[in-house]
């Protein structure tokens, strides 16, 4: 049942209500990662993978699934209706086929009490699909938690399944208790009516009754003659006529009445529920609002604007009190999203054991073994500094801090990463602006771990104060 729309949907709206706590450039990152990373290994962002994704990131231990619980009660509703009405069916057909001896099983009894399990079971499917709840008082006694709001729509559909299923085991075990009996006991059946009802219309009736399976089995399905042979009269007023024998021929009819008109109408019907349960699903998952957010924050780039304000009329904050770092002494060199190229300076480049790229075109497997290689050259030289080279005017994004982030846990205890953001021309310094940027991304990011600097070839940039960043 995990691929179970229903289980999808009750995931899903557990984990939209857990995100309404986090903060939404968090939400954002994380999600437009996730859709980067279906878009490089080429597969579709569907809500089954995003819960796959999350699941991941939660790690091992990390509780049940949301839906569990409330599966858990709905099989426990279940599993009460159909033992119910296993116990119900088997009493009910001891009550039908009550025989002493002295009086005759009355056929028109049997087709009325199956005329009302089709007509309950008819009624239970308009029911839910109409939305009205008969049970609601009842379901929300048997629940200690209170439902949410995407559960409550589902309640009508959940609980016609629920009553077809104690249909359908009230259906089979009346059948095996009337086979059973029929083995059992000589079981006398006959018909009457206080109507004035000759034979003919009687056998009219059956025989219309009988119409589905007539084909397929002839003895079910009564002649005129067997119905004129077992009509019976109140004070046994005629009885002394009839042939004893024929009055157990009934029981094909019996059985295939109660197959075709009550077991098989419950069977479809518990089909159809199932199917109800999950259009209704998909169809609350789709117009969910969790989800227009999720697709939202995947179709959007996750920018780094340097507002830490929701308010949109706010300017973005410029001033930070980080300054611009001398650059370190580093044999290792990686190029952000297709920074440095076509070729990089002498400067960086020189005495560097190491250049890999990192971010846009490369995948996020790749980038994975890029940090690994750079925690190894690490560990062996003396400087615990690697250089990393961006674009000055491309402001920082999610991905590259998910990237610094991993990086840190990856590298060695101590090492440092050294931002060196390039202007588009070379022999030209960023504007100060886009300096700042860098400098608020680093001081978010942790001074301690990263820090900005610039080729020691450009002039040094006037600092927000209007001093000299060295």
């Amino acid at each position: 049942m995990t691929d179970h729309p229903l289980r999808l949907l009750l995931d899903f709206d557990a984990c939209a209500q857990r995100d309404k706590g986090q903060a939404p450039a968090f939400l954002h990152r994380r999600d437009r990662k996730f859709a980067l990373t279906c878009e490089q290994q080429g597969v579709e962002p569907t809500a089954k993978r995003w819960l796959a994704h999350i699941n991941h990131l939660s790690g091992p231990g990390a509780g049940t699934p949301a839906s569990a619980d409330t599966l858990r009660f709905w099989r426990r509703i279940n599993s009460g209706f159909m033992v119910a009405g296993s116990v119900f069916g088997l009493l009910t057909m001891l009550g039908l086929l009550f025989y002493d001896g002295g009086q005759r099983i009355n056929i028109t009894v049997i087709l009325a009490f199956v005329a009302f399990q089709l007509l309950l079971a008819l009624l239970t499917t308009v029911q839910s699909l109409a939305g009205w709840q008969p049970w609601r008082a009842l379901l929300r006694r048997l629940r200690n938690n209170p439902e949410s709001g995407v559960a409550l729509k589902l309640q009508p559909v959940l609980m016609a399944r629920a009553a077809h299923l104690g249909g359908l085991c009230f259906a089979l075990t009346g059948l095996a208790t009337l086979l059973v009996m029929v083995v059992l006991q000589d079981l006398a059946f006959g018909w009457s009516t206080t109507l004035e009802t000759d034979a003919s219309r009687y056998h009219s009736l059956i025989a219309a009754v009988a119409t589905p399976w007539a084909w397929l089995w002839p003895a079910a399905a009564p002649d005129l003659a067997l119905v004129e042979a077992t009509r019976f009269f109140r004070a046994g007023a005629g009885e002394g006529s009839m042939n004893p024998a024929r009055w157990g021929q009934w029981w094909p009819f019996i059985a295939m009445l109660w197959s075709t008109w009550a077991l098989l109408p419950r069977v479809v019907l518990a089909l159809l529920a199932g199917i109800l349960i999950r259009h209704k699903a998909r169809q609350l998952l789709a117009s969910h609002p969790g989800m227009r957010a999720l697709m939202y924050r995947m179709e959007t780039p996750a920018l780094d604007t340097g507002n830490e304000h929701s308010d949109a009329s706010d300017l973005p904050e410029t001033e930070t009190q980080l300054q611009l770092q001398p650059l370190p002494e580093s044999r290792i060199l990686l190029c952000w999203a297709g920074a440095g190229e076509p070729e990089l300076p002498d400067t960086l480049s020189a005495g560097k054991t190491l250049i890999a790229s990192a971010g846009g075109r490369m995948s996020l497997a790749r980038d994975r073994q890029t940090l690994e290689q750079v925690a190894a050259e690490l560990e062996q030289q003396p400087w615990r500094s690697v250089l990393l080279v961006t674009r000055s005017w491309e402001p920082p994004t999610g991905e590259l801090e998910d990237f610094l982030a991993n990086a840190k846990e990856l590298w060695p205890k101590g090492a440092q990463i050294a931002l060196v953001p390039l202007a588009i021309r070379l022999d030209h310094e960023p504007d100060a602006h886009q300096v700042q940027q860098w400098l608020r991304f680093a001081k978010r990011i942790g001074p301690e771990f990263v820090s900005v600097s610039l080729l020691p070839a450009h002039r040094a940039l006037p600092d927000i104060d209007g001093g000299v960043m060295a």
